[in-house]
């Protein structure tokens, strides 16, 4: 149905919905993101239009192009308004078979993520540029619009899983698998804007002529927008700092709204970072955030400082063990202080070295041989420089490798430090992401010095090796190694109890049915099924607890098929890996002339599923069953 709801929707959608722009008299002009000859036009809408929601987060990135950006949109929606949301989206959907019934379907949701970015690139950003002077209005803005091929729509719990109210869709042209929920729902649910896969943008301006060298001014128009946060983030620009910001009701500053922040991150970009709200029942007050920006420098400006936390001259700072761009350390944001935002900044005598921090102030360094010296300084966003230039030496500390044991239950960690220190302090244990072996700690002086890691608890696969290394004059070495280290997989083991008379199977008085028990363990803690078969046919109908099993065990099947006493029983253990495990004995039917209800056992392992479903019994059998017993081990045709 999927693909008839929206070949409708596409003749169908066509809002007209009148909101303010960032001028009454000089409205922004929209811009349409349509594409192709479809007939979509959601002009004048803005996301608040179609999405009534509690909190927002805005985030846009603008590209080094100064001419596109990655918009990312969150809205919350809870209570009573997510109900108004889930109804807004199932009345898309008048005269289409199964849509505008106060039902919202999971068609219906896969309908809108299909359509719905045809629909937003033609509605508003709500946000436009000004190159020049400070401007409050009243001109011809650049506008921000959508870019159709850049946006994916996705939610979360529109057409809530399990719900009480869930049913299969009504509609006779739905999917199969289609479920639908009454729009009056209210299950808390989200709605995002994203940006597509493969796309590197989903919103685009007029590129700024001096891509931002100079003064331009952003607006944004929030009335309406209730309650969100909007974070915007600038590309690097030498000197690009906020002049003035404020909000504006109906052309006039309001002093009472706390003006928004703005910050310098550590990889040289600018970010603005303003909470936003619109009170309700003001409309039609028109509601502007402006932001000036200057490349100008400030009339003042300080020297960075380096801190107290900075590496002194000559610290070594490891890089890890490879070249190319490694992560150095996740704490270098507090090396220097600055007002304006700073970054390290090191010149290296050899090529092919560099440094950089990210927005979290991470420090990178791209590495081309075993070390070297950089002249380092922390840089403010006007070029302003510490006083001081220190030497730091980066370069590879540690050589490492390392192969399983012979038993298999351990790693031989091999390390020894380099030419750049005497000794290291190792600290290191075997490491996946859902669990961890037990830590170990040596001294490696010199030569190559041996660290056994346990691998106790860790499922097979692949094994990290995690830890640090530490020495004087360096800073902490913490390392994720990737050495191709694999634990191997063992199969569980099967163990079956017997009674006191020496029997395995506990037969029922009536004769047409037996119990096993006993216990099932895998060394390595992974979860196991079991597979009982008897008389070709198989069974799953265990009782679990912990290491624990037990099953009962119907002969209907062997009666049917004529199988005589003994009965040759078969149980697979497998694991999560795959490996399994197979017990294997006979079983004397003690009504059948037999002396003994037990019978030898063996155990093999192998690596495959086999026996097929139990077949129900025939005519004579069911009469029996149904005459003596009251019930026998689940069993399915054949």
């Amino acid at each position: 149905m999927i693909p008839v709801l929206i070949m409708m929707l596409l003749a169908l959608v066509s809002p007209s919905i009148e909101m303010s722009t960032l001028d009454e008299s000089e409205p922004v002009q929209t811009t349409s993101g349509r594409q192709g000859s479809l007939d979509v036009d959601c002009s004048g809408y803005t996301f608040e239009d179609l999405f009534e929601y509690d909190f927002a987060l805005f985030t846009l990135d603008g590209n080094d192009d100064w001419a596109t950006g990655v918009m990312d949109a969150k809205a919350w929606v809870n209570g009573s308004k997510s109900a108004v949301v889930r109804d807004n989206l199932d009345g898309l959907f008048e005269g289409v078979p199964g849509g505008d019934d106060d039902w919202i379907s999971t068609d219906e949701r896969e309908a809108v993520r299909s359509i719905g970015p045809k629909c937003i690139a033609d509605m508003e950003t709500r946000l436009g540029i000004r190159e020049g002077l400070a401007h409050r209005g009243n001109v011809d803005w650049n506008d921000l619009e959508f870019v159709e091929d850049g946006i994916a729509l996705d939610e979360v719990n529109l057409v809530p899983t399990g719900h009480e109210q869930e049913r299969s869709c009504s509609s006779p042209l739905s999917d199969a698998g289609c479920k639908e929920v009454p729009v009056t729902v209210t299950d808390d649910l989200e709605i995002h804007l994203l940006i597509a896969e493969n796309q590197n943008n989903n919103v685009r301006f007029d590129q700024l002529p001096n891509q931002g060298s100079s003064n331009f001014t952003l607006a944004m128009n929030i009335t309406n927008i209730t309650d969100a946060r909007l974070i915007m983030t600038f590309p690097v620009e030498q000197g690009l700092r906020v002049a003035d910001m404020g909000f504006y009701d109906d052309g006039v500053l309001n002093e009472a709204l706390a003006a928004p922040e703005s910050e310098f991150l550590p990889d040289g970009r600018l970010r603005i970072v303003a909470d936003v709200d619109y009170p309700i029942g003001s409309y039609p007050m028109v509601r502007n955030l402006f932001v000036d920006f200057t490349t100008m420098a400030p009339f003042t400006n300080e020297d960075p400082v380096w801190s107290t936390t900075a590496p002194a001259e000559g610290t070594i700072i490891p890089v890890g063990t490879t070249n190319g761009e490694m992560l150095a350390t996740e704490d270098a944001g507090t090396w220097v202080t600055d007002e304006s935002g700073w970054s390290l900044q090191c010149n290296f005598a050899d090529a092919g070295w560099d440094v950089r921090m990210d927005e979290n102030a991470a420090l990178y360094v791209t590495a081309n041989g075993d070390s070297a010296i950089g002249q380092c300084a922390g840089v403010d966003a006007f070029g302003a420089e510490t006083v001081e230039h220190r030497n730091y030496t980066f370069g590879k500390v540690m050589d490492a490798s390392a192969a399983v044991s012979s038993d298999g239950d351990q790693i031989e960690f091999t390390v020894a430090p380099t030419d750049l220190v005497q000794s290291l302090t190792v600290s290191a244990h075997a490491h996946q992401m859902s669990a961890m072996g037990s830590e170990t700690t040596a001294v490696a002086q010199g030569a190559f010095t041996v660290l056994s890691l346990s691998m106790s608890g860790l499922s097979p696969g692949e094994v990290m090796i995690m830890g640090s290394a530490t020495a004087n004059g360096m800073l902490d070495y913490n390392f994720m190694l990737d050495l191709g280290i694999e634990k191997a997989n063992t199969p569980p083991t099967i163990t079956i109890d017997t009674n006191l008379q020496g029997q395995e199977a506990e037969w029922e008085l009536d004769g047409l049915k037996f119990t096993l028990n006993g216990n099932v363990i895998d060394p390595d803690g992974q979860d196991v099924s079991m597979v009982l078969s008897i008389c070709n046919g198989q069974t799953s109908n265990f009782n679990r607890d912990n290491l624990a099993w037990e099953i009962q065990v119907s002969i209907a099947n062997c009666i049917q098929n004529n199988v005589e006493s003994p009965y040759n029983v078969v149980i697979v253990a497998t694991d999560e890996s795959g490996a399994s495990t197979t017990l294997s004995i006979d079983v004397v039917d003690p009504n059948a002339g037999g002396t003994d209800s037990g019978g030898d056992s063996t155990t093999t392992d192998i690596d495959e599923e086999g026996g097929s479903i139990l077949p129900a019994p025939g005519l004579l059998a069911t009469m029996m069953i149904g005459l003596v017993a009251a019930g026998w081990v689940s069993s399915r045709r054949d």
